[in-house]
């Protein structure tokens, strides 16, 4: 597709490569990465950045506005339940293969060489790719995800039969992957779930129900939760099983496309309902470990979650910059209003609180998987935490960047509206607010996540000498602690919804304040003095001073 002529206005300039652009993001990776695997990936994560600043935004939009159709039948009356994509959905899609993110983290020869990288790897690119096309974003987490139930609990004989399908570099050869969890009965109360499933005596099981929301509803590699016996309470009795949409002979496996979901964004992938009626599939791993393997995928889900998040966040926040460095009004640049700069240091902030949480999470995931238990006991904690910060708040910048734009960021043409479209549905996905409340109080019980994560805020306020902000911290954590002593279940979890969002604001500045010395820049002080004064609330201070354009410049990081 060719990339369309846009008609700026004097003056008006955008980035031509996100990646170049964003200074916040390459000095990251400079400070955490080691210079020889940063130096084999910096062709990679500058041409998909090129790419995100230019062909993929066109092809994103007409993708969202030309999205997926179900054929039920065929002229023949057959049942085919085929789903069609507009060309630019499949040019993204080839767009993501060539990329490499997932070559580099499931691909035989790369996963040993970026051992202890690859997800922050992995990452950096799909933050690149997720500024311009979140809808498609959705079915590549699903795919890694199930990449991830592949390689640790799938038979050897699907391992190599599967795997390479998704670290392909051929994008015809791409397979993707999607989750069949959510049903009528409970949505996120999973332990309903009532889809069934029998043994059959060739191997495989027999399932029969319905899932009610299937995200990328087109994948070729499913795994779904289904009852192995009789009806429990919560989560026990759920296998998990390895769904395809054919059978090894090649005849259709009996899943019943009924709809696809008529949604408010990522209009770009389909979402469906699926009626499966004695669709066969692999169990995986034993009969009742079925939501305990799932949780692997979730996990990763909710992290994927994050970074969607923090990168449509900074898409509008660029956009809103990119908008206002051009604009006049009332007789003077909009930057140089103080309400308008005002803005862009609170919105600025909250971006590099959440872009520093998220990465400091991804790096855990990293140390994890070489084998460090600490980090894994962070991650426990953390992962519920970032990602309910992360998809609120990047709601709340990317409408403020859209309302910095005035008219012009509400029209159609322009990307915001599907911005703003894509982002709302981050705070459902992967387990709502309230649910990752619930998922931090059992992890402060189950885990060392908690207390870690704490020692962590306080070397940070040792190390930036914040007295003030130590002293407060001293009476959260003892309220925190304190939850345990109560029994009334209902003011255990209003008290943890409050303690636990304060908590999570101390965080973001811990994770600002630890760049302060790995980076070596001044991107974090303004950022720090916005979390600070914002912590003790000292609103009024704040007021007073006024942050000049050329700070707002350095806090955003953005050159174009």
């Amino acid at each position: 597709m060719q990339k369309e002529n846009r008609v700026l206005p004097q003056g008006h300039r955008l980035s031509q490569n996100y990646f170049q652009s964003d200074k916040l993001l390459q000095d990251y990776l400079h400070a955490h990465l080691p210079a020889k695997v940063l130096s084999e990936q910096s062709d990679a994560l500058t041409q998909l950045g090129r790419l995100a600043a230019g062909v993929m935004n066109d092809l994103s939009l007409a993708a969202d506005k030309n999205g997926p159709k179900l054929r039920k039948r065929n002229y023949l009356g057959e049942t085919i339940n085929q789903v069609d994509f507009h060309p630019a959905y499949e040019e993204l899609k080839a767009i993501a293969v060539h990329s490499g993110m997932f070559r580099l983290k499931w691909a035989p020869e790369f996963r040993e060489r970026y051992a202890g990288q690859r997800h922050r790897l992995g990452f950096a690119l799909g933050y690149l790719y997720a500024m311009s096309e979140s809808g498609l974003y959705c079915p590549l987490c699903m795919t890694d995800g199930v990449a991830l139930l592949i390689d640790k609990y799938a038979s050897e004989e699907d391992k190599a039969r599967l795997l390479p399908r998704i670290y392909t570099d051929e994008p015809k050869d791409f397979y993707t992957g999607a989750m069949f969890l959510t049903e009528k009965a409970g949505g996120s109360d999973v332990g309903a779930n009532l889809v069934k499933a029998s043994p059959l005596d060739n191997g495989y099981w027999s399932l029969e129900g319905e899932k009610w929301f299937c995200s990328n509803a087109s994948a070729e590699i499913i795994f779904a939760l289904a009852r192995t016996g009789p009806l429990e309470k919560g989560t026990r009795g759920l296998g998990i099983f390895l769904l395809e949409p054919q059978r090894p002979d090649g005849s259709a496996n009996n899943m019943d496309l009924i709809r696809l979901k008529d949604k408010l964004g990522t209009r770009s992938m389909a979402s469906g309902e699926y009626l499966l009626q004695g669709s066969w599939a692999k169990l995986i791993g034993a009969e009742d470990a079925g939501f305990k393997i799932m949780t692997d995928m979730i996990n990763l889900s909710r992290l994927y979650n994050s970074v969607a998040a923090i990168s449509g966040l900074r898409r509008a926040l660029i956009e809103a910059y990119q908008f206002a460095a051009y604009r006049n009004t009332f007789g003077k640049e909009l930057l140089e209003h103080a309400l308008v700069r005002m803005k862009f240091w609170e919105l600025g902030s909250l971006h590099q609180g959440q872009f520093y949480s998220c990465w400091k999470a991804i790096s855990l995931l990293d140390q994890s998987e070489a084998g460090d238990a600490t980090a894994k006991e962070w991650l426990r904690f953390l992962t519920p935490m970032i990602k309910k910060a992360t998809a609120e708040q990047g709601v709340y910048v990317a409408r403020e960047s859209m309302e910095l734009m005035g008219g012009l960021g509400y029209i159609e043409d322009g990307v915001m509206p599907k911005v703003i479209r894509d982002i709302m549905v981050l705070p459902i996905w992967e387990g709502a607010g309230n649910i990752m409340i619930l998922d931090m109080l059992r992890a402060s019980q189950k885990s060392k996540g908690l207390p870690l994560l704490s020692a962590f805020v306080e070397e940070q306020l040792r190390e930036q000498a914040a007295t003030a902000l130590s002293s407060d911290f001293d009476q959260l954590k003892k309220r925190l602690f304190a939850l345990s002593e109560t029994t009334d279940m209902d003011q255990i979890q209003l008290g943890a919804k409050q303690l636990f969002e304060r908590l999570s604001y101390y965080f973001q500045w811990a994770c600002i304040a630890e760049q302060t010395s790995l980076m070596q820049t001044d991107y974090q002080a303004l950022a720090l003095r916005y979390y600070e004064e914002e912590l003790l609330l000292a609103q009024a201070y704040r007021e007073q001073y006024l942050p000049s354009r050329a700070e707002i410049a350095e806090l955003l990081a953005w050159e174009f």
